[in-house]
């Protein structure tokens, strides 16, 4: 199954969510988990060496003169369980979703795209395509007006929503589901644990309990 993770402008958190669920599903699965970034920022939040080979945007250019399959010689094991299909150098192409999501699907294997952060001031086609075709299409929001404003405005639907919950903050999840129409699927309190793991590129080892036992439910 594809899930795809994504933010409106505003929003944050859908490339944290994606690491954190590839992670949590890699107990469930007899095949790796493959965690596809769409954003750029995957490897940096894993805490790894920045790729320097080819990635999906060079893939990408590449079709139709190379196979589809080629794709897969792009991955990097990341840990036990979890390998890495990294965006790439450069801009992503305005072509090829629709390809790209028929073979990450005929892999067979769960995965999961950070898709970054979505907006209509910035085309993404790539990205856009995945959020609205993906089995699941998780939005990942803060119970913040303005972005609850821009996602309904905003034309990617997704299935299912993921809040951040901050203190102080109004809006709580009845309120969301309310004015989204969408049902949350978990919801995760802010928590400085999973900010002080990425930001010192420990999220792979030092993935924080309670982050962890909340997404094992959506993985």
């Amino acid at each position: 199954m594809i899930t795809a993770c994504w933010s409106v402008k505003g929003g944050s958190g859908a490339t944290v969510f994606a690491a954190g669920l590839a992670l949590a599903g890699r107990s469930r699965s007899d095949a790796p988990v493959l965690l596809v970034d769409l954003a750029g920022d995957l490897p940096m939040a894993l805490g790894m060496t920045p790729p320097s080979g080819p990635g999906v945007s060079e893939w990408l250019e590449a079709v139709p003169s190379v196979p589809p399959d080629a794709l897969a010689r792009l991955e990097e094991p990341v840990a036990p369980g979890l390998t890495l299909l990294h965006r790439g150098h450069g801009p992503l192409p305005e072509r090829g979703g629709d390809l790209l999501r028929q073979v990450l699907a005929a892999s067979g294997r769960p995965v999961v795209i950070d898709c970054g952060t979505l907006s209509e001031a910035t085309s993404k086609p790539v990205a856009e395509r995945l959020a609205v075709d993906a089995a699941r299409s998780l939005l990942v929001i803060r119970p913040c007006y303005l972005a609850v404003r821009r996602a309904r405005e905003f034309p990617v639907r997704p299935s299912g929503v993921v809040v951040v919950r901050e203190v102080g903050r109004v809006l709580d999840d009845p309120d969301l589901t309310k004015c989204l129409g969408l049902p949350i699927v978990a919801s995760l309190a802010v928590d400085p644990a999973v900010a002080r793991a990425v930001d010192s590129g420990l999220l792979l080892s030092r993935v924080p309990r309670s982050f962890m036992s909340a997404l094992r439910e959506v993985a």
